[in-house]
């Protein structure tokens, strides 16, 4: 091969890796919102939907129907934290807007803010799960010692089907690193 043709060809190569890497780079960038709008669509991960209030009452409540909505909570690993639901599950109508409390306790010497990530299970009947107000929609701060009831307003959609009887809501707190940052992101409204 000559000197010039070879030269050519390095260029070439190069040309190619530069593209590949700035197709790697934008794939990675926009991995976590597209990752986020299919969990949404399909229901996958668990994500749950948020309505507005508006959204909520213009539901049908089903009233020959009632599904059992079943409450776990977690806290991460090393979170000086308690967080426990009110009451382990209630029964509820598909439409109707039911809201239960949980309680976080810090133990800890010094104030912690945590953030809490929601999940559905099963994982199909996330898309028929909303919340209309929920304390995993913002960060939570607690000062040391405090106890503190957090209440959770949420709906099932009547169109869960029929074969699903039982939601269980479950919640894992995590320490956040960036107080003061909310958690829109993590659960996006429903246009």
């Amino acid at each position: 091969m000559e000197p010039d043709s070879r030269q050519a060809a390095n260029r070439r190569t190069a040309r190619k890796l530069l593209l590949v890497t700035c197709v790697m780079f934008g794939f990675g960038y926009a991995l976590v919102p597209l990752y986020n709008v299919f969990c949404e669509v399909t229901g996958l991960n668990g994500k749950t939907g948020r309505l507005n209030e508006a959204q909520a009452a213009a539901l049908t409540v089903d009233e020959d129907r009632l599904i059992t909505v079943e409450f776990v909570t977690n806290v991460n690993a090393g979170m000086p934290w308690e967080f426990r639901p009110m009451v382990s599950k209630v029964q509820v109508h598909p439409g109707a807007e039911t809201v239960v409390e949980f309680e976080a306790t810090n133990f800890a010497q010094w104030p912690v803010t945590g953030n809490a990530v929601p999940s559905v299970s099963p994982n199909t009947a996330a898309r028929y799960f909303s919340k209309t107000e929920c304390f995993c929609f913002t960060q939570q701060h607690l000062d040391a010692g405090e106890t503190r009831q957090m209440p959770v307003r949420f709906v099932v959609d009547p169109k869960l089907p029929e074969d699903i009887s039982t939601l269980t809501l479950g919640y894992t707190f995590f320490e956040s690193l960036q107080p003061d940052e909310t958690a829109e992101a993590a659960d996006p409204p429903r246009s």
